[in-house]
Parts: C-alpha cells; sequence; structure tokens
C-alpha cells in the first residue's frame, strides 16, 4: 500500500516510512489471541511469531526464565558465592557508576544482606576509572576481604585481576559487556556474551548487567537452599528486587524483549508497591505523582541516579537504593537531584562548545568528533548522545585530562561501536574501551587523538559512506482523527512495556488543522487537533517551540497536515481523555 506521506522529507527532517506488514498474518494474530486489528498490525509487523504473542503481551518470568545454570561459569560462581555466605567469609562488590552498575551492586548487596552477610562495596570514582583497579584490591586487602565480585564491569580487565590474583583474592565476574576471545584468569566469568556461550537462548545476550545478576543470585539462593541453609535462616523473597532490575534495564537501553520483557514488566509492579525506600524517596522528590512506566525509569529516575557517577559521589547511587532509614533517604534523593541540576548545566556548556567546534566546518568523515581540555568527563556521553541526534552520524566526544584522554561515544544504525573499540584496541590506538553496537567508553593518549579520529572515520565510512543518511521515521499505523480514541490508547498500552528493541508505536493522523496553538511550559507546543470528519482531539509537542514543526503548528495558516506521534491516555486529575503527542509532521499539498 503507498502512502501519501513516503519520500517526502517531514518538518522534523525526516523521510516517514510505513513499517511492511503482512496482513494475513496481522488477521491470524488478531483473531488468535482476541486483539483489536490495529494491534494485532503492529505486533505482525515487529516480527513476532504467532507461538511467541503470548509471552510479548503477557511476559512472566516463570515462562521466560531459563535454568540460571545454562550460562557458563554460573554454577561454578554461585557454587562458590554459596560457600563464602555459609562460611560467613569477607565478601566485597565492585560496581560501575552508571544506573545499571549502581542497580547490579545493588541487588546483589541486598541480596547478600538478607542471607547475613554484610559486603564491602567500591563504586569507582571518575577519576579511578571505569572497572576494577589496583587501588581497589589494594583496599580490599588491607580489608581481609576473601571473595571479590565485580557487577557490570571486569570482563577485560587483565591487569587488575593479576594484580589481585597476586594478592591471592579469588574474582568471580557477572558482565554483559563485549568479550573478547581471551577471558581473564578469575575464579569464574559469568557472562551471555562470552564468545563461547552455546546460545541456547539467545535472548539472553540482551540482559543488562543487572538481569546478569538477578539470574546469579536465583542460583545462588537455589544452591543454599539445597544445602539446607534456610533450616536456620529466613529465605528471601528474590521478586522483591526486581524494581531494581527494571529500572536497570531500562536505563541501560538494552532491547525490552524476551526475559528483558519480563523483568520490567513485573518490575514496575513491584516499583508501584513503593516498598524499596530509597525509590520511594526519589520518585517523590522526582515528582512522579503516578505509578512509575518505562518512560520514568528511563528519564527521570535514572538521570537522578546517573548524575551522582558524572558530577557528583559514584556511591550515592548504590547507597540511595540499599537504603532503609526514609530521612536518610529522604537526603540522598535531594542530593541526587541537586547533582542532576548541575549536571544540566556542565551538559548545556560542553554540547555548545562541541557544537561551535562542528558548525561550518567541513568534515572529512561522516562522524561527529570533538574533545576539549576543561570538559566534564561525567557529561561526555550524554553530549555524545545529542549530537548523534542533531547530526545523524556516530558521536565521538573526549575530555582531555592531564594523563590521558577519556571519551564516550555513540552510534547510528549500521555501526558496531563495541567492534570498533576492540579493533581500536587491538592496534594500539587506544589504551581501555569497550561497549555495546550503540554505545561504548575508550581511554586513550592525546598524542593518539588523531590517528583516532582517522581510524574512526574510515571504519565508519566503510559502514555507512560518506553522505549523512537522511534519518527515516518508521511508522507502525496510520488513522483519521476520529480512530485516535480512549479504546484505541488503552489497547496500545498491551504492548507496554516500551523501550529499546520496542519503540512505542508510532501513528500518523492524516489530513489534520491546528488549531489554538500556543507555548506552555518550557517550550513545549500546546494544540487540539481537527479533521473534516469530526472530532477534535488534545495534542503536544514537547520542546518545539524553537523548531521548524514547533514554528509551524504556532502559526499553521489553515494549513493541512499529516501528524505523527504517539496516542496516549491522559489520566490527569482522575480524567480518562486521550492525548495526541506530535513528534513530526509533513505540510499536506
Amino acid at each position: 500500500m503507498a502512502f501519501s506521506f513516503e519520500n517526502k522529507k517531514s518538518l522534523g527532517g525526516n523521510i516517514w516510512k510505513a513499517v511492511p506488514v503482512d496482513e494475513r498474518k496481522a488477521e491470524l494474530v488478531a483473531q488468535r489471541f482476541a486483539l483489536p486489528l490495529a494491534v494485532a498490525r503492529i505486533v505482525a509487523a515487529r516480527g513476532i511469531l504467532p507461538d511467541d504473542v503470548p509471552n510479548f503481551i503477557n511476559p512472566k518470568l516463570q515462562n521466560l526464565m531459563p535454568d540460571p545454570f545454562c550460562l557458563k561459569d554460573m554454577e561454578k560462581a554461585a557454587q562458590r558465592i554459596a560457600e563464602a555466605i555459609v562460611q560467613k567469609q569477607k565478601i566485597a562488590i565492585i560496581g560501575d557508576y552508571d544506573v545499571d552498575g549502581a542497580t547490579s551492586s545493588s541487588v546483589l548487596r541486598l541480596f547478600l544482606e538478607s542471607v547475613g552477610v554484610e559486603p564491602i562495596i567500591h563504586i569507582p570514582e571518575r577519576d579511578e576509572g571505569y572497572g576494577p583497579s589496583k587501588q581497589a584490591f589494594d583496599e580490599f586487602a588491607a580489608l581481609g576481604t576473601e571473595l571479590v565480585i565485580t557487577v557490570d564491569c571486569g570482563t577485560t580487565a587483565f591487569e587488575a585481576f593479576e594484580y589481585a590474583k597476586s594478592l591471592n583474592i579469588p574474582v568471580i565476574v557477572l558482565d554483559h559487556h563485549e568479550a573478547e576471545v581471551k577471558l581473564p584468569d578469575v575464579y569464574a566469568v559469568v557472562n551471555p556474551k562470552r564468545l563461547d556461550e552455546n546460545n541456547d537462548y539467545p535472548y539472553l545476550k540482551y540482559m543488562a548487567a543487572v538481569g546478569v545478576v538477578f539470574c546469579a543470585i536465583v542460583a545462588i539462593n537455589r544452591e543454599l537452599r539445597q544445602q539446607n541453609f534456610f533450616a536456620d535462616n529466613q529465605e528471601p523473597n528474590l521478586m522483591q528486587w526486581l524494581d531494581l532490575v527494571a529500572l536497570g534495564t531500562v536505563c541501560d537501553v538494552v532491547p525490552l524483549l524476551g526475559l528483558n520483557r519480563a523483568f520490567v514488566r513485573q518490575g514496575l509492579r513491584i516499583m508501584s508497591l513503593r516498598s524499596n525506600t530509597g525509590l520511594r524517596a526519589l520518585i517523590d522528590k522526582s515528582g512522579i505523582s503516578e505509578s512509575p512506566s518505562a518512560f520514568h525509569l528511563g528519564y527521570v529516575l535514572g538521570p537522578r541516579i546517573n548524575a551522582c557517577g558524572r558530577v557528583g559521589e559514584a556511591s550515592l547511587g548504590n547507597k540511595l537504593l540499599c537504603c532503609k532509614d526514609d530521612f536518610q533517604a529522604g537526603m540522598l534523593a535531594e542530593k541526587l537531584n541537586d547533582f542532576n541540576a548541575q549536571r544540566k548545566e556542565i551538559e548545556a556548556y560542553v554540547l555548545l562548545s562541541a557544537i561551535e567546534m562542528l558548525e561550518g566546518v567541513p568534515q572529512e568523515y561522516p562522524i561527529a568528533f570533538v574533545a576539549g581540555k576543561d570538559w566534564h568527563q561525567g557529561v561526555v556521553g550524554i553530549v555524545a548522545g545529542k549530537l548523534k541526534e542533531r547530526y545523524n552520524v556516530p558521536a565521538f566526544v573526549m575530555s582531555i585530562e592531564e594523563d590521558e584522554v577519556k571519551g564516550s561515544a555513540r552510534s547510528v544504525p549500521g555501526v558496531d561501536l563495541g567492534a570498533l573499540i576492540m579493533a581500536a584496541k587491538e592496534k594500539g590506538i587506544l589504551t581501555k574501551g569497550g561497549g555495546h553496537m550503540m554505545a561504548a567508553g575508550f581511554s586513550l593518549e592525546e598524542d593518539k587523538l588523531e590517528d583516532f579520529r582517522k581510524f574512526a572515520g574510515e571504519y565508519v565510512r566503510q559502514k555507512l559512506g560518506d553522505e549523512s543518511v537522511t534519518p527515516v521515521m518508521e511508522i507502525d499505523s496510520t488513522m483519521d482523527l476520529l480512530g485516535a480514541n480512549v479504546e484505541f490508547a488503552e489497547s496500545l498500552e498491551m504492548l507496554e512495556p516500551y523501550g529499546a528493541g520496542n519503540a512505542e508505536p508510532k501513528i500518523v493522523l492524516e489530513r489534520v488543522r491546528v488549531t489554538k496553538s500556543g507555548i506552555v511550559g518550557a517550550g513545549h507546543v500546546r494544540c487540539f487537533l481537527t479533521s473534516g470528519n469530526g472530532g477534535s482531539l488534545k495534542a503536544m509537542a514537547f520542546k518545539a517551540a524553537d523548531t521548524e514543526l514547533g514554528k509551524s503548528l504556532l502559526n499553521p495558516q489553515g494549513a493541512i497536515f499529516d501528524v505523527a506521534g504517539m496516542v496516549r491516555r491522559d489520566n490527569w486529575q482522575g480524567r480518562n481523555s486521550v492525548q495526541f503527542v506530535i513528534e513530526d509532521a509533513i505540510r499536506c499539498e
């Protein structure tokens, strides 16, 4: 089917493309599972096979969670950790300073505390660097540590682990970052991205580190049960920590498919119970007045926890999520709010500086590559993401420190950053680095900056060519304005949670007019949409007032538009209505 909007450039600078769908498969899904046809079309278009639809619409851990021992080294790791618990050995945890690291270290810490172990927690500050370090192991040795567990880090920490071995400290790695052919010489490495994994459950590779940690505590708990540990100790309810698993999973932007979907769906239910003292305080300080959704996790709570690792004290995220005192939790949540405000100011400065370096300067390669001496390394990842969105090319943003350059990168489809960083390390251009397909962190010497620019530029050029490709907005469905009603919005909620790998459906409302438009809040455009078939629909375009889209909505001059965005229920103040969130528009001729 041809659509009027195809091959036209939108006001947002995108080309819209209707997602192809097998209508027969959509009808089969609708009939077999009693779904509205519009929802069945979206499910079918996303490649969900009919037999997998129940687990997609209603993801449950009991259906999607495999035996944790299917992961290499998991049985070995679980037995060793259970032994340490039974013998009351001193256990230390090393985590990362992002949300996945904070939630991973917190889930493991809370589990260990529930079985009588008070672990030592080490969250490195950014100046110490990512992952395990000699400094951390010196601290552990001084404290008499008998077992170290790394979470969300460690897969490539060869040098630090050699040092740990010299101190006779056994190490277990629970991680999800890209692995090399060689693994570190430690007691166990549990990582679904190990190159020698058997892939019987391919969706395990999608897990955030906190998902790996949850699988580990399931395995450890089972070992303790088999050893009759709970005859004299109360067995913990592992489900209580799924709120943290959901938070880390969403914030690490891993695909919300398979087991991850069950983690987030169930975790949001647990979060709505408000049983975690620290999370409850952060939710209240953030002004969330409804049951949190995946959106709140990714865009409200996550940035506040990230901020303490970026511009504040890296350990505060773990302290808040493990806090059991309401007053202390409130103070910690307030600190995270303050750090987040600082982060926004610093980020705005670095972003403006980066744009000034790039704008109006001919670029040799299809990348955004910038570095600055006064840039706070805690915000370079966020700035890289914004440059990637602005220019639609992979972005590399670096902070030049006294002893080394530390950077972060964000990618576009078609360029695997994890592979790029690994290749640059092998060539000796980078001193450290790792990451995923779409995001990576790295370090290098300042005199290697030009070598890295050329290497990254040539790598990306081979993958993308020289032209910056016009971004494509995929459209899931088109409809008349009257179809965007409460019933349709409710039916779409069956597809939640939304996130990486399962984006919120983009709907095009065809041939509408814009009325009663104005600016509200921080540059948001509020208006009403009407059509020739009757009806009126509230709409909002967030942070759009200064954009081409916003200007056209504010001064429509009677034009007719196709508008693209999301249909959502509006439950504010108890109402049950619907609102359209405008993301883009095309002026109809």
